[in-house]
C-alpha cells in the first residue's frame, strides 16, 4: 500500500491551463476519483501521475518521494486504459504477464502471480484465449489483472468502463471496487460519469477548467456542494438566490428566496447574507392538503413523467420566473397546469457561494 500526493501541480499548453495548482492526497488503499466534464484536465493529471506528461511546476510524490523526474517505467504505477490496450497477438496469460517479463521476474514467480490474479478476477478458464474471443467485461478484467499483477504502488484508471454497455458497466464497476477494496490498492480513477464516482469512490476531486472545485467523500460532495458548479454537475439541483439571516435557535437560519420563506438547519453557516442556495429534486415532499407557512411552497405543474420508481415533475413558481425540477416517490394526483403544494425538510437547503453584487439580483 502506498500514498500519492500532488502539491501545487500546474500544467499549461500554450495559454490553456490543464491543471492550475492542483493539490490532493490519496491515502493508502484509498480510491480517489478525478471527476469533471470533458476538457477539465482530469486525464492530463492522470498522465502526469503516470509520468507521460511533466508538470510545469509542483510536485508529485509517491510514499513521500518525488517522482517528477522518473520515467513511467520507474514509478511503479500501473495504467488501465479506456481501450484496454491488450496485445491482440497474445493470449490472456501472456497479456497479464507482460509487465512481469519486463521486470525480469523468475518464471516460477510469474506463474505463481498469474495463478493468483486469474483467480482474483475469475478468469482461470480463459487464460489461453485471445482478446478477440473475450467479451468487453472479460477484456476489462484482463487489463485490471495485468495492472494488479505487478503489485504497483498506485493503479491509474482512465475511464475504463466507457466502452461497455450500461448493464455490463454496472457489474464491472462493482468488480473493480471489490478487488480494489480486497487488496487495498491505492487507486486514481478518471471519469465524467457522476454515478461511477458516487458509487465507487472513497474521495472525489471535482475538477473544472483545470481547477479544483471541491474535494471530499461522495456524500459530502452530493449533499454539501461547495458552489453552483458542483451542485449542478453532481446530480440534479435547483439553484436560487437567497437572503439569509440567523434564526433564534443556533444552527438555524431564515431563508428568503423566489420560492418563499424557509426555516433551515445547516451545520455550515452561509458565507454571506446574500448567497446562492440549492436543494435536490428528491427532497421535496408533495402536500395533498395545501398549507402555508415556513418550508411550504406552491408550483404550477408544467409536465410530469412516470419513471417507474419515481415521477419526474417540472413546475414554475407563482410569478413564472423560477422553474423547479422534482423527483417524487409517488405521482401527485394532479394534472399539468394545476397549482400544487410541496414542502422542503429543514435540512434540504444548502448554502453555496456568495452572490457577487451587480452580477445577479434577487427576484
Amino acid at each position: 500500500m502506498s500514498t500519492l500526493s500532488l502539491e501545487q501541480v500546474t500544467k499549461q499548453f500554450g495559454a490553456f491551463y490543464a491543471a492550475r495548482e492542483i493539490s490532493f492526497t490519496a491515502e493508502e488503499g484509498e480510491f480517489v476519483t478525478l471527476l469533471g466534464p470533458s476538457g477539465c484536465g482530469k486525464t492530463t493529471l492522470l498522465k502526469m501521475i503516470g509520468g507521460f506528461h511533466q508538470p510545469d511546476s509542483g510536485r508529485i510524490l509517491i510514499n513521500g518521494q518525488s517522482v517528477n523526474n522518473l520515467p513511467p517505467e520507474k514509478r511503479n504505477t500501473a495504467m488501465c486504459f479506456q481501450s484496454y490496450a491488450l496485445f491482440p497477438h497474445l493470449n490472456v496469460a501472456h497479456n497479464i504477464c507482460f509487465g512481469l517479463k519486463q521486470k525480469r521476474l523468475p518464471l516460477a514467480e510469474q506463474q505463481l502471480r498469474l495463478a493468483e490474479v486469474l483467480k482474483q478476477v475469475g478468469l482461470q478458464d480463459q487464460h489461453l484465449k485471445m482478446p478477440v474471443q473475450l467479451s468487453g467485461g472479460q477484456q476489462q478484467r484482463v487489463a485490471l489483472a495485468r495492472a494488479m499483477v505487478t503489485r504497483p504502488d498506485v493503479v491509474l484508471f482512465d475511464e475504463p468502463l466507457s466502452n461497455l454497455d450500461a448493464k455490463l458497466r454496472e457489474s464491472v464497476r462493482f468488480e473493480i471496487k471489490e478487488l480494489q477494496r480486497q487488496y487495498q490498492l491505492t487507486s486514481i480513477y478518471v471519469t465524467h460519469d457522476q454515478a461511477e464516482a458516487l458509487t465507487m469512490s472513497d474521495k472525489i476531486v471535482v475538477l473544472n477548467a483545470g481547477n479544483v472545485e471541491q474535494i471530499g467523500p461522495p456524500e459530502e460532495i452530493y449533499y454539501r456542494p461547495a458552489n453552483r458548479f458542483v451542485a449542478d454537475f453532481i446530480g440534479a439541483a435547483n439553484i436560487d438566490i437567497a437572503h439569509i439571516t440567523p434564526a433564534e435557535q443556533p444552527g438555524f437560519y431564515r431563508v428568503r428566496c423566489q420560492l418563499g420563506e424557509f426555516y433551515v438547519r445547516s451545520p455550515r453557516p452561509p458565507l454571506a447574507e446574500h448567497c446562492y442556495i440549492c436543494w435536490r429534486p428528491e427532497d421535496a415532499r408533495f402536500v395533498p392538503q395545501p398549507q402555508t407557512g415556513d418550508n411550504h411552497f406552491f408550483l404550477t405543474l408544467r409536465k410530469m413523467a412516470f419513471m417507474g420508481n419515481l415521477t419526474e415533475a417540472w413546475g414554475d413558481n407563482d410569478d413564472g420566473k423560477l422553474s423547479v425540477r422534482l423527483q417524487l416517490v409517488k405521482k401527485p394526483q394532479a394534472e399539468s397546469g394545476a397549482r400544487v403544494c410541496f414542502r422542503l425538510p429543514e435540512d434540504a437547503i444548502h448554502f453555496l457561494e456568495p452572490v457577487v453584487e451587480g452580477h445577479d439580483e434577487m427576484a
